[in-house]
């Protein structure tokens, strides 16, 4: 996919502040450590674009960000052990739920995990919501770099083994690019499904 521009167009925590018009939307979801704002910025090949940061959870809002004029990436809060206060962590869940579950326009998840962990109990609840409510979805293991090839591999195939065939289970790195192509292809069929929706 040729990046040929990349802005972000806003932040919001309630449907009315969602973006207006029928453009497909992909959103990331995954902890607040698995390296998700990384993610983006290497699909997008800008490096700081999506703000990355050292503490967990500094993601407090669905912020939306307009590629190629074409559709729209959603960069969701992280969940699990974010350091932000009882009330704010309370309000994350109803406001990506809510999202996930009415939004029209979504047209697939990237569900990120970070492969030397395999799945944790939120991502779990998470694969479950996103499998009852028939919303597509991609599982990618980040910080693939991290591990040996064969251990890597084996950690895919436990992945892939947990998915139970409804999703394609990625492995990704943004330290060097691996399994970017491959995540592209994903995320391009559904963008190019959402769009021949629209």
């Amino acid at each position: 996919m040729k990046i040929l521009s990349a802005d972000f167009l806003r932040a919001a925590a309630a449907k009315k502040d969602y973006p207006k018009g029928g453009l497909p939307e992909l959103a990331f979801a995954g902890r607040s450590n698995v390296g998700k704002s990384s993610m983006i910025n290497t699909l997008l090949g800008r490096r700081g674009l999506v703000r990355t940061s050292r503490t967990p959870g500094q993601t407090r809002a669905l912020n939306f960000y307009l590629v190629n004029n074409r559709f729209i990436f959603v960069d969701l809060p992280g969940y699990g052990f974010a350091k932000a206060p009882e009330a704010v962590r309370a309000r994350w869940g109803p406001m990506v739920e809510n999202y996930l579950r009415d939004r029209e326009q979504l047209a697939a998840v990237v569900m990120i995990v970070d492969a030397r962990r395999g799945l944790a109990e939120s991502d779990r609840t998470l694969m479950e919501f996103l499998k009852f409510h028939d919303i597509r979805f991609v599982l990618a293991a980040t910080k693939a770099d991290k591990l040996p090839r064969t251990k890597l591999m084996r950690q895919k195939a436990l992945l892939e083994k947990q998915a139970d065939g409804d999703a394609p289970v990625l492995v990704f790195s943004s330290h060097n690019g691996q399994g970017k192509k491959e995540l592209w292809n994903e995320i391009k069929n559904h963008i190019e499904r959402g769009l021949s929706n629209s």
